[in-house]
């Protein structure tokens, strides 16, 4: 089968011109032990005219070596390659992304007669640049005069960063804090900075920074602080120690755009990053951080935002980027950890177009600063989820949170939200421990529910709604349960002063009462039954069960009065709506979570909210 391969790529690419989506033939491919991280590829690849020997795959792609996909005579499209300069001069061709295109079966060989591309020994410069774009006049920082790292150049095992991003390679090389306009030093991209470059300058945005912190144990005391910073490619996190601390700290600004030099590169240590890189930067006495004036193309935030409605398919745990509007916020309130240190906290609720609300918690500062009055839109750089509650967000020490961020996500979730967002009838992905306030309760009528079959599907749906109690079964709401503090289970009466528990296979000379009510409730739309176990029965009729034990037992008359008042009486009921199946037959059970009393004020204002959406 007859394949056309870009001809003159090789050479192209070598010399670091842009090439779109060119299409080479893989001559050979063979595996680079790795002392650390994972192993590298190098390949020989053939645009018909020139093989070439110095192109290497990204670990991000390893997968299709390994796979067997990427196999010498079978033919790939190259989406985005980056030419690197290394510390001993010569130069790769990183591939970050490609895609095989035909099988070695397919091509059934090599294709033209290539012939090995022999580079000049100057090795001229990648491409005709434009005039190279100056350093602002704001001087570089003093640095500490000592001996300037020179780490060895393995050549087994080259190694290239990998991160989320658009990858690019800049048209215009730019000038390097310090170089003169004779020896020009091209910005490098994040993406593409592995340990064994020993010249290299990066142009990026300062993202997230954190506060100094202190250690001390049996090694000594220390400081240090860590910042997270991104360009078009990527993003790195960087952390200063002691001296480098007082140095470094005053001088970087969050939202500020820098060159950065002279600093190490080594493996990430995933415990305290969420970023998508495999390697960070920690920063020395002869490291270089100078203000950009240019921030132009340097994006303020890099961010994989997932939508709400998709969080229920995440793991527990995951870090992820979300942005929505704040809809509402609670008040700051104390809570003491178990450290018995006390921290502030506040919980927001975030609404994206796909019309779920997932509540997001705020900490320390984050949370004592942030104003939700004006429902800002919010974006949050890896948060972590948890099943507390159904979905629910935690804002981390590491996490980034913007209000109204300068993005074009944010502003289409603004529009969308003046236009049509602020009238749907929202579903919280978060369960509610306080059904009384306003916040974080997913309200729906009872006409809603069954209109929207709720309960229907795998998992369980909660809601809220404001109705009134009908009708109380008093038949068969009482039972003997076994003593037990952590065993509810039936007793069964042995007629001789003895109750015998089968799940604890044991028997004891006395029992307590556990009620378990069936009752209808109903607001203006329609009506429900609903299953009450202990807690929520106690407080719908307003007794403990040992006393209506006693009273049943005792007084009819009297028993049947706790259920003749509970009847007709007003609550705020927290309903759980699962799908069922007992003896082959499935149907929706209610279950009350929750009761609490109607603040009336609230709920007032609930029904204005509820009145001006629909008048407009």
């Amino acid at each position: 089968m007859s394949v056309k391969l870009t001809e003159g790529a090789a050479e192209a690419l070598f010399k670091g011109s842009e090439v779109t989506n060119p299409v080479l033939q893989v001559l050979n491919i063979r595996q680079i032990s790795s002392s650390s991280g994972p192993p590298r590829f190098r390949l020989i690849m053939s645009d018909g005219r020139h093989s070439l020997s110095s192109f290497l795959l990204a670990t991000q792609l390893n997968r299709l070596a390994e796979q067997g996909l990427l196999v010498p005579h079978c033919v790939c499209v190259l989406k985005k390659t980056v030419t690197n300069t290394l510390s001993d001069g010569r130069r790769v061709v990183i591939v970050m992304d490609m895609e095989v295109m035909k099988s070695a079966e397919e091509t059934g060989g090599v294709i033209g007669t290539p012939t090995p591309y022999k580079a000049d020994d100057k090795m001229s410069s990648p491409r005709k640049s434009a005039p190279s774009t100056s350093i602002p006049s704001s001087p570089p920082p003093a640095t500490v005069p000592g001996p300037s790292p020179s780490p060895k150049f393995n050549r087994a095992a080259p190694s290239f960063g990998r991160g989320r991003g658009r990858g690019f390679v800049k048209k215009t090389p730019m000038m390097a804090p310090g170089t003169s306009q004779t020896s020009p030093v091209k910005m490098v991209p994040i993406t593409s900075l592995n340990p064994y470059q020993s010249k290299w300058t990066i142009r990026a945005r300062v993202t997230n920074k954190s506060s100094i912190r202190t250690w001390s144990n049996s090694k000594g005391e220390g400081k240090l602080f860590s910042f997270e910073i991104v360009d078009e490619s990527g993003e790195i996190k960087i952390t200063a120690f002691n001296k480098e601390v007082d140095k470094f700290f005053p001088l970087v600004e969050q939202g500020k755009v820098y060159y950065i030099s002279k600093a190490s590169l080594k493996m990430a240590n995933k415990q305290y990053t969420t970023l998508k890189n495999e390697y960070e930067m920690t920063l020395h006495a002869n490291s270089s951080i100078v203000p950009c004036g240019d921030s132009q193309g340097v994006p303020t935030m890099q961010c994989d935002f997932v939508p709400i409605a998709e969080l229920e398919n995440r793991d527990k745990d995951a870090i992820i980027d979300v942005i929505g509007v704040c809809k509402s916020a609670e008040e700051v309130s104390r809570i003491t950890t178990k450290t018995s240190r006390e921290v502030s906290k506040r919980a927001l609720n975030l609404m994206d177009t796909t019309g779920k609300v997932v509540t997001v918690t705020l900490w320390g500062e984050e949370a004592e600063r942030f104003d939700g009055s004006e429902l800002p839109v919010v974006a949050i750089k890896g948060a972590r989820l948890s099943d507390f509650g159904g979905r629910s967000l935690s804002v981390l020490f590491s996490s980034t949170v913007m209000v109204n961020p300068d993005i074009p996500e944010a502003f289409r979730l603004r529009a969308w939200y003046y236009q049509e967002g602020y009238a749907l009838n929202s579903q919280s992905l978060t369960e509610t421990r306080s059904a009384g306030s306003g916040a974080r309760v997913n309200w729906k009528t009872l006409s809603d529910v069954k209109n929207e079959c709720l309960g229907q599907g795998e998992k369980a749906e909660y809601f809220s709604c404001v109705a009134t109690v009908l009708y109380c079964r008093k038949e068969n709401c009482l039972y003997q349960a076994c003593p037990s503090a952590d065993c509810s289970k039936k007793v069964i009466d042995q007629q001789n002063g003895l109750y015998r528990c089968e799940k604890c296979n044991k028997e004891f000379p006395n029992f307590k009462y556990r009620l378990l009510l069936s009752a209808n409730i109903a607001d203006f739309g329609d009506n429900q039954w609903v299953t009450c176990f202990q807690e929520t029965a106690e407080v719908l009729l307003g007794h403990s069960a040992e006393t209506l034990g006693q009273l049943r037992e005792a007084d009819d008359a009297v028993f049947d009065e706790v259920f003749q008042k509970a009847n007709f009486t007003t609550h705020i009921f927290k309903i759980r709506m699962k799908l069922e199946t007992y003896n082959d037959e499935s149907r929706v059970k209610a279950t009350v979570i929750e009761i609490q009393p109607v603040d009336h004020r609230e709920y007032s204002r609930r029904l204005l909210s509820s009145i001006r959406k629909m008048a407009s």
